[in-house]
């Protein structure tokens, strides 16, 4: 049984062909994508805590393995600029995008992050950028 927020047939088709091949790797084909990515979803919707993935998602462990290999090798963010593409036809020239980041809180357990970027994903990967917002500087 599919949560109501899980993707719909038609999101789903037009994500799908962004995904890589499902054949997979070294240990054969993988889980299903669909699943998969409904878990991290999921998951960024609630959250909590991998291990608290419901079981319709799939093992917690392949959907966060497929997260973090999706996240280091580009995947997901080719995925966000093809889906990106075209979302302001429908305003115009003159769309706006706003953004509240009044309050930023970090998780709980940010205060004892790792120093050293993870020896499996390119340091720039998880590196900050410095956006510039428009504001004055004084």
């Amino acid at each position: 049984m599919l949560d109501r927020h899980d993707l719909t047939d038609a999101e789903w088709a037009r994500l799908e062909p962004l995904l890589p091949a499902q054949a997979g790797r070294r240990g054969g084909r993988w889980a299903d994508h669909r699943a998969a990515v409904n878990g991290v979803l999921w998951r960024t919707r609630c959250g909590l805590p991998w291990r608290d993935l419901p079981p319709v998602y799939g093992n917690w462990k392949t959907v966060y393995n497929r997260h973090r290999r999706w996240s280091g090798d580009g995947t997901w963010g080719r995925i966000l600029d093809e889906l990106r593409r075209d979302a302001d036809l429908g305003e115009g020239p003159e769309w706006t995008l706003g953004i509240d980041a009044g309050v930023v809180r970090a998780h709980q357990h940010a205060a004892g992050a790792r120093h050293t970027p993870p020896a499996d994903i390119a340091a720039e990967v998880p590196a900050t950028t410095e956006l510039d917002t428009g504001g004055t500087v004084e």
